[in-house]
């Protein structure tokens, strides 16, 4: 699934060519491109003016000049693509935006149909108006409003093992599970820590280890395993090359030398090294 690298390369791409301009027309191509839950007819925004497109976590907002929003999530598949007018429509075409171009349209493809676009009202929360569908999504660690001595004290009480507090989209959004088992390995925590035995420190230290695998990440346009992840260009991300975790198993860790295992708990899949990624306390998880 797309995580935030994925996404916010999605965002700036898409951005330079939809700010300011009006949706001159929306057109649900295929009904699985429409949450079920959308607020209003999905061409209710037609001819609106894009003022900007934002992003919290895994999500993507188009801020119009209405009182309703644009918002869309990737979901396992999902894709914006920008295309010319002319192409054959794609097996997997979704939604088809045109925002005036002579030439050329947005497209959302998705083959596995977990992703939508959809029509959101607006709610305000701690003083910003944004889709009622990210009241409950946490600020992601490069968003304005993130704030980590909040989020130390929370991650400090939680008794539930560190990764599935970092998947945890109402702590902090946009970490999955790829970026989770890069930051784990690079801050030397084990997956199934408890967040509640981790010192502030160790704490600070796995905070500083997603900020820098993501802004890695995002250099490299975010990780590609297959077709289905690429940028508006059709471009692949190149981070996959450098993860040190997640996907390795068996593989060497680059720090010790030691295999790299895999673990499942919680219905996923968790990569780490058994020799820099002590576990403190063990919880029976199985070998997958």
């Amino acid at each position: 699934m797309p995580e935030l690298p994925e996404v916010e390369t999605v965002r700036r791409g898409l951005e330079p060519w939809v700010k300011g301009k009006k949706i001159k027309s929306i057109e649900m191509v295929h009904k699985g491109g429409n949450r079920s839950s959308t607020f209003a007819p999905i061409t209710t925004v037609q001819d609106a003016r894009i003022l900007e497109l934002k992003r919290r976590g895994k999500f993507l907002w188009f801020q119009l000049n209405r009182d309703l929003a644009l918002v869309a999530h990737l979901g396992m598949s999902g894709q914006f693509l920008i295309q010319p007018k002319k192409a054959d429509d794609e097996k997997h075409l979704r939604v088809r935006i045109d925002c005036g171009d002579r030439k050329k349209e947005i497209r959302f493809i998705d083959q596995r149909t977990f992703g939508w676009v959809a029509i959101d009202e607006l709610v305000e929360v701690d003083g910003e108006w944004i889709p009622r569908s990210f009241a409950r999504i946490a600020p992601d660690i490069f968003d304005p409003k993130f704030d980590a001595k909040k989020l130390i004290r929370k991650i400090a009480n939680k008794k539930s093992a560190i990764k599935r507090v970092l998947l945890d989209q109402t702590v902090m959004s946009g970490v999955g599970n790829i970026y989770a088992d890069e930051s784990l390995w690079r801050a030397r925590i084990h997956p199934e820590r408890m967040a509640n035995t981790l010192s502030e420190d160790e704490v600070k230290t796995l905070l500083s280890s997603v900020k820098k695998v993501m802004t890695k990440a995002l250099k490299q346009g975010g990780t590609s395993f297959d077709a289905l992840y690429i940028n508006v260009n059709g471009e692949s991300g190149y981070f996959a090359v450098e993860l040190e975790a997640y996907g390795r198993e068996d593989e060497p860790c680059s720090r010790c030398g030691s295999f790299i295992r895999r673990i499942v708990f919680g219905n996923r899949s968790s990569h780490f090294c058994p020799n820099c990624q002590k576990n403190l306390k063990k919880s029976g998880a199985k070998r997958g």
